[in-house]
């Protein structure tokens, strides 16, 4: 789990950075976003999977601190966290999750595309939730990303306080 979350991040991230920098110089909007929670130390979020909770706040905290390293050089690093459980393969595997109680994962195409097309140089260092980018371009009608039409009840995804 930290083999993938924790150390992927940071390699692949590294991997990317010459690339990103030759982006920036160009004159283009480099970007990386990571599937990460916002930080939280509330120790509900560790009790029963603390494995878990520290290989995703690893990620979150590559975030932090290479959003911090390549802002001068106009490279964002943000990340981006889901309000409500997400009906993917992962989430299938876990007994007793009805996911007619989740979102499409198109909730994080559509996020994600709008993060990535702000400005890199002004937009770095942030932990955006889903429904919170959306709504601050106006939409707020989020139906169409229920997996069951007319759910209102939705299993909340972890991290959110």
């Amino acid at each position: 789990m930290f083999d993938v979350n924790v150390r992927g991040t940071f390699l692949s991230s590294q991997a990317a950075i010459p690339y990103l920098r030759e982006s920036a110089k160009a004159g283009r909007n480099p970007h990386i976003l990571t599937l990460s929670p916002p930080l939280s130390m509330s120790p509900k979020w560790f009790k029963n999977h603390v494995a878990y909770t520290m290989s995703k706040y690893g990620m979150s905290m590559c975030v932090l601190g290479m959003s911090e390293e390549f802002k001068r050089e106009g490279i964002a690093v943000n990340a981006l966290w889901p309000r409500t459980a997400i009906d993917t393969a992962a989430l299938q595997m876990i007994p007793g999750v009805d996911t007619d109680f989740c979102r499409k994962p198109e909730i994080l195409a559509d996020t994600a595309y709008i993060i990535l097309n702000r400005e890199a140089k002004t937009t770095t260092g942030n932990f955006f939730v889903d429904d919170e980018v959306l709504a601050s371009e106006g939409i707020t009608d989020l139906e169409k990303y229920s997996v069951k039409p007319g759910t209102t009840d939705f299993l909340l995804d972890f991290f959110l306080d």
